[in-house]
C-alpha cells in the first residue's frame, strides 16, 4: 500500500496498541512504510537499570547534506476505560469525517502525515537533494530515559549530524496554522519534607505540627513572583502539586508533612540559579517562622527530582521561515511563534541542532475519543510537503 495517504498511514499506526513502553507493532508498521521509499531503517533497543527496555527507530534516506530530521513518538498513553469510547481506541474507525483512536493527534497523526509528505516528495521529485531522517521513540509518554535522549546519542556516536529538526507534536490550540513552537520553558521539580513531633491533637503543647511549617514554606515559594516574563517567554510559575502527611487519623498531629512542587521557568533562570533562589526563599521562611511561637525554626529537607528540563529558544531563520511560509501557503494563516505549554523531546534535540515543533490540533490528546479530522490530515501533509521543499531551498542559501 502506498505511503502517500496519511489516513491509511495513521490507521495502520493506531491499530498497533503501543502503550508505553510496548512497541505494539507501531515501529514495524512505520518501517513497512519507510523501507519501500528507500530509507535505511534501524531499530535500537535502549536499556537502563530500573526501567523497562524501550525499542526505538532511526531511518535515513540520502547520505549528504543538508540533513533534515523529523522526530516523534509512537508510544501512547493508556486508553482508560475502553467502554467510555464511542469507537474502540485501537480500531482507527472513521465517523463523520473524524478518525478516532488513541494517538490520533498525540502523535501518530503527525508521523503519518510526515511519512505521506516525504512519500509524495519522492514520488514527484525523487530522493531529496540531501538527507531526511526519522528519529522515533517509544518512550516519550513514559519516563523518557530510554527514548529520544539515548537514540540521539546512539546516532551521533555513529556519525549522524543534523542541520535542523521538526518535531510533530500537536502544537495548534484551535485550528491548523495557529502556532509553531520555537522553544520551551524549563521544568524543575522537588519535594519538601518538614519534620514535626507527633502527638494528640487535644494536647498540642506536647507536639509540633509540621503542617504549620510546611504552609509557611510553600507560601514563601508561591507568594512573590519569580519574574515578570521576557520577550519570548511568559512569567515563570511555581505550583505546589501535592501536600501529604501519610496520616489517616483525625486526632493525631503528624510527625512530618511533605509537599511536591513544579516550576516552569523562562530564560531569566537556569536550573542551577533557580534552585539557589528556591533554597534562599525556604531558608528565609524557615528562619522567620516556627511550628509554634517560642519553638525552634522550621526543620525541613528538600530533594530535587532528577534531570530538570532546561529552557531553550530556537533562532534559525531557515527553519522557522520555511515552516511559517508553508503554513501560510496552505492555510492562509501566519502562525504565532510560541514557547508555551509543557516539555517535549525537543529539550533533548536542541543540543544537536535547531528544532521547532508543529503538528495537529491538540484539543483531544490523552482524552477519551481522541480524534482528528480526515481533512486536517490532508492539510498537515500538504504543509509538511511545502515545508520540505522550502527548507531544502533555504538551507542551501544560508
Amino acid at each position: 500500500m502506498s505511503a502517500t495517504n496519511p489516513v491509511n498511514n495513521l490507521q495502520a499506526l493506531i491499530r498497533c496498541p503501543s502503550v508505553t513502553p510496548a512497541e505494539g507493532g507501531a515501529l514495524s508498521a512505520l518501517e513497512a512504510m519507510l523501507a519501500p521509499l528507500g530509507f535505511k531503517v534501524e531499530r535500537v533497543v535502549a536499556r537502563a537499570e530500573g526501567t523497562p527496555d524501550v525499542e526505538n527507530l532511526y531511518a535515513r534516506i540520502g547520505s549528504g547534506g543538508p540533513h533534515l530530521m523529523f522526530a516523534g513518538h509512537t508510544d501512547v498513553v493508556p486508553p482508560g476505560n475502553e467502554a467510555d469510547w464511542s469507537h474502540p481506541p485501537f480500531a482507527a474507525e472513521i465517523s463523520d469525517g473524524m478518525l478516532f483512536g488513541r494517538g490520533a493527534v498525540d502523535m501518530k497523526g503527525g508521523i503519518a502525515c510526515f511519512v505521506a509528505a516525504v512519500a509524495r516528495h519522492i514520488e514527484k521529485h525523487g530522493a531529496p537533494d540531501g538527507s531526511i531522517s526519522f528519529l522515533i521513540t517509544g518512550d516519550e509518554e513514559g519516563p523518557a530515559i530510554n527514548g529520544t535522549d539515548k537514540l540521539l546519542q546512539w546516532a551521533a556516536d555513529k556519525g549522524e549530524k543534523w542541520d535542523a529538526c521538526l518535531v510533530g507534536e500537536p502544537t495548534n490550540p484551535d485550528v491548523l496554522g495557529d502556532m509553531i513552537k520555537i522553544g520551551r520553558r524549563g521544568s524543575l521539580s522537588g519535594r519538601i519534607t518538614v519534620q514535626g513531633v507527633q502527638g494528640h491533637s487535644a494536647y498540642p503543647h506536647l507536639a509540633d505540627n509540621p503542617i504549620r511549617g510546611l504552609l509557611q514554606l510553600t507560601h514563601a515559594l508561591m507568594d512573590e513572583p519569580f519574574d515578570h516574563g521576557t520577550t519570548d517567554f511568559p512569567p515563570s510559575n511555581l505550583e505546589v502539586t501535592t501536600i501529604d502527611t501519610g496520616n489517616p487519623a483525625v486526632n493525631v498531629i503528624p510527625a512530618k508533612a511533605t509537599a511536591a512542587f513544579n516550576i516552569r521557568f523562562n530564560d531569566t533562570w537556569t536550573a542551577d540559579s533557580l534552585q539557589s533562589e528556591i533554597i534562599r526563599r525556604l531558608e528565609a521562611a524557615a528562619t522567620e517562622g516556627s511550628l509554634r511561637p517560642g519553638r525552634d525554626p522550621v526543620r525541613y529537607d528538600i530533594v530535587w527530582n532528577e534531570r530538570p528540563s532546561h529552557v531553550f529558544l530556537t533562532r534559525n531563520d531557515a527553519l522557522i521561515e520555511s515552516l511559517s511560509l508553508a503554513v501560510e501557503k496552505i492555510t492562509g494563516r501566519r502562525p504565532a511563534l510560541s514557547t508555551t505549554g509543557g516539555t517535549s523531546d525537543a529539550r533533548f534535540i536542541k543540543d544537536y541542532c535547531p528544532v521547532v515543533e508543529f503538528g495537529l490540533v491538540g484539543q483531544t490528546m490523552h482524552m477519551v475519543d481522541e480524534r482528528v479530522s480526515v481533512e486536517d490530515l490532508e492539510t498537515l501533509t500538504n504543509i509538511y510537503g511545502s515545508f520540505i521543499a522550502n527548507w531544502f531551498t533555504h538551507a542551501r542559501s544560508f
